[in-house]
């Protein structure tokens, strides 16, 4: 990486959002505000996990690169405001991970990455102040996350107090629990009863994957992308046969899909 160049492609981008914004610049970036860019900003960062999930090298460069143009547009709005401007949030998070690797930057020693996470939330809530004015432990997380993100991280920062099935064969248990619960539902019609089942059904098997490492996120968009695929190989069998999509019968995408599935594994 040369600094130079780094230093004033940096300078260009930044350069280039104030010439949208200034006089005789773009009339639609002119009129953009942090309410209108958020939307942008959260549009570009599943972008870019699109790309680096079935994309290549090239397409996650340049997602990445529309991802770092809504940060650097948010930050010239702000600096527009007399808030902050790019300088100082490029210290801050410098500042923030050289103090939140001490094992790195300072003289502390770490045996693993566990004990690396423990110190990175001692250290975070050192930085808070006074406990006893902190807010809640789930507050910090963002209440938009989407909701099997969400029901990850809230549960993971409740085990970091202890308050967490103690295994794999606990949480397992709680959700053949739940699972049950929602068949007494479904066998009730109880429609009230169903919803909110359903939803615990699915917060404990958030938990489930956590516990054996995994995020339920992340597997749900696997899941996705894969019947994305086994569709759009289900339409073209089809098409194989003479047979559009519209055109077929429940039966004959049926056949269609099992035979995609044996082929895929």
């Amino acid at each position: 990486m040369s600094k130079d160049r780094l230093s004033r492609a940096l300078s260009n981008l930044a350069g280039l959002v104030s010439r949208l914004r200034g006089p005789n610049g773009c009339p639609w970036d002119a009129m953009q505000t942090d309410s209108t860019v958020k939307m942008y900003l959260l549009e570009e960062a599943y972008e870019v996990l699109d790309a680096i999930e079935t994309g290549s090298p090239e397409d996650v460069c340049q997602e990445l690169g529309d991802l770092l143009f809504q940060v650097i547009f948010l930050t010239s709005l702000a600096e527009e405001r007399g808030e902050f401007d790019l300088e100082e949030v490029l210290e801050k998070i410098t500042e923030k991970m050289i103090n939140r690797h001490p094992h790195v930057f300072g003289e502390a020693s770490v045996g693993s990455p566990e004990e690396v996470s423990e110190n990175w939330e001692k250290i975070k809530n050192a930085e808070k102040g006074d406990p006893k004015v902190s807010s809640s432990l789930l507050q910090e997380v963002p209440v938009n996350l989407p909701a099997l993100l969400s029901a990850h991280r809230l549960s993971y920062r409740a085990s970091k107090v202890g308050f967490d099935w103690e295994g794999r064969e606990e949480i397992w248990g709680k959700v053949k629990e739940e699972f049950e619960e929602l068949n007494k539902t479904i066998l009730n019609s109880d429609e009230e009863g169903i919803e909110e089942e359903l939803g615990d059904l699915l917060f404990s098997l958030v938990n489930l994957a956590r516990h054996w490492g995994l995020n339920a996120e992340r597997l749900l968009r696997r899941a996705n992308q894969k019947f994305i695929k086994r569709f759009r190989e289900m339409e073209e069998e089809l098409k194989s046969t003479g047979t559009e999509l519209d055109k077929a019968t429940p039966d004959e995408m049926n056949r269609a899909w099992e035979k995609i599935k044996v082929n895929t594994g």
